[in-house]
């Protein structure tokens, strides 16, 4: 998956359990480690919220884009069609 969720690294910075930081936004530590370990289709902003306010950080300190590399090792999208250059 292009999206790398960075909440484990956060955790390790602030010295913060992950069941702390499940209890401090509210959701289970099950949810948070579906989250945590990039099983997640989604996030709702709320929640992006409250982790990013709980560990006093922004967005793109617990996520990132990575871009997936397609078979052979050439990187693009999943499709094959490669990205344009929008210069």
């Amino acid at each position: 998956m292009p999206i790398v969720v960075d909440i484990d690294v956060m955790l390790a910075r602030r010295k913060m359990s992950v069941g702390e930081l499940a209890e401090r936004i509210g959701i289970t530590p099950a949810n948070l480690a579906v989250l945590k370990n990039g099983r997640a289709k989604a996030v709702r902003f709320s929640t992006l919220e409250a982790v990013c306010a709980v560990l006093e950080c922004q967005p793109g300190d617990v996520l990132r884009w990575e871009p997936a590399a397609a078979p052979g090792g050439a990187v693009g999208s999943a499709d094959g069609v490669a990205p344009t250059d929008a210069r």
